[in-house]
This record gives C-alpha cells, sequence and structure tokens, in this order.
C-alpha cells in the first residue's frame, strides 16, 4: 500500500533536483545536440543504478556529497566560463563535444545521488516503495514537461543559445564549487539562488558584449576574442 506522506515530499523534492539536472541536458544540448545530451544524461542513470543495485542501502551510509560537489562545480566553472566567454566572442569550437557530454553526465549523476539520499531518508521506515516511486514519477514528469520546449527552442538564434549555455554551465558550478567548500547553509534561499546566478551572469555576458563591440564599431578587434 502506497504511502502517500512519502510519495508527496519525495515527489516534490526529487523534482528540484530532476528539474537542476534537465537544465544542464537542455544546455548541454543546445551544443551536442539532444542525441549526445540525453545517451550522457542516460548513460549516468544507468551507473546510478548499478551503484545502487550494487550497494543497495549501503550507499547512503556516511556518504558525503561535498566533494563531489566541489569537484564537479570547478570542472563546469572552467568549462563554462570558456563557453561564456566564446559566445559573446561569436564562436564556438567543435573540440568542446566530449567536455559538453561530461558535463551532462556528471550533473545527471550527481543530481542522481541527491535523489537516491531523498529516496534512503523518506522511505527508510519500510517505505521504499512510496519514496522510490515518487522519485521515478517525478523524473518522467520532469523529463516529459522538459521535452516540450524543444520546439521553441529551435527558434532561438544559436549564439544565443550557446550564451544560455555558457550562463547555466557558470551557474551551476559557482553553485555547487562554494556548496561543497561551505555546505548547504552557504546559499540563502538553497537551490532558488541558482536563478539569481543565472541573471547575474547572463546581465554580466550582455554587459561585457556591448563593451567588446566598442572597439570593433572603431575597426579594432575585441581582445576577448584574440585569446580564444
Amino acid at each position: 500500500m502506497f504511502n502517500w506522506t512519502v510519495i508527496i515530499p519525495t515527489f516534490l523534492a526529487a523534482s528540484v533536483e530532476w528539474v537542476e539536472a534537465f537544465t544542464i541536458v537542455l544546455a548541454v544540448s543546445l551544443t551536442i545536440g539532444w542525441r549526445a545530451a540525453a545517451g550522457a544524461a542516460v548513460t549516468a542513470l544507468v551507473v546510478l543504478a548499478g551503484m545502487t543495485a550494487a550497494t543497495g542501502g549501503a550507499l547512503s551510509l556516511g556518504m558525503d556529497l561535498s566533494w563531489l560537489q566541489l569537484v564537479i562545480g570547478v570542472f563546469l566553472l572552467l568549462f563554462g566560463v570558456r563557453w561564456l566567454a566564446k559566445a559573446i566572442a561569436r564562436q564556438l569550437s567543435r573540440g568542446d563535444w566530449r567536455a559538453s557530454w561530461t558535463i551532462a553526465f556528471k550533473g545527471v549523476l550527481l543530481e542522481g545521488l541527491e535523489v537516491w539520499l531523498i529516496v534512503v531518508a523518506l522511505g527508510i521506515n519500510g517505505a521504499w516503495a512510496s519514496s522510490a516511486g515518487a522519485a521515478i514519477a517525478a523524473l518522467l514528469v520532469v523529463t516529459a514537461a522538459g521535452l516540450m520546449v524543444r520546439a521553441p527552442l529551435a527558434r532561438v538564434p544559436e549564439n544565443t543559445m550557446k550564451f544560455a549555455v555558457g550562463a547555466m554551465i557558470v551557474s551551476f558550478g559557482t553553485y555547487w564549487t562554494l556548496e561543497g567548500i561551505g555546505g548547504p547553509t552557504v546559499w540563502p534561499g538553497a537551490d532558488w539562488s541558482l536563478l539569481g546566478l543565472v541573471v547575474f551572469y547572463a546581465a554580466g555576458g550582455m554587459v561585457l558584449a556591448s563593451v567588446l563591440r566598442r572597439p570593433a564599431r572603431l575597426g579594432e578587434t575585441p581582445k576577448l576574442g584574440e585569446t580564444l
């Protein structure tokens, strides 16, 4: 019998994590395509399922995700800043494909581990079916809703997509890096802080792009483009 006192909080909490994971996959898909980004996401889910099957409940014992958040956060920052800079300079190399795939894989794996901890915490009193079922249902709902935005995104100019990729990846990188160093309490508003970070980096990128266009109008080459 389903335990709705477990299903509802698990579904809501897992939905937040899956939305973050899908946002990363969405951002990466704008650069390397939906098929490759989805492949990275599915691979991460398969790895997570394998870890779950191999360790069972032991996966939750003493698990501290702060080190993983720090490593992935720094990784996202390094590549996210590079993407954002190249979008501002209106160019992006195909050589970023492998890094893009890795970002999608690691992002989904980290968010999936956080969902696993939620499932374990809320299902520890014997309500495993309810907590696991709610987490899977949340994944399906978020994925179905996210796929609905594919058509509108196809009409967005290419460089705007690349700019969005950089802003979102840098935001996740900043969030996970500082959370890995200082813990969850470092961000007021928890996951909602991501929205503020995206706005901050997007606004900063637009200001920088405007500044770089000034020498271009005078016949000079923006120095940022020369270094990429």
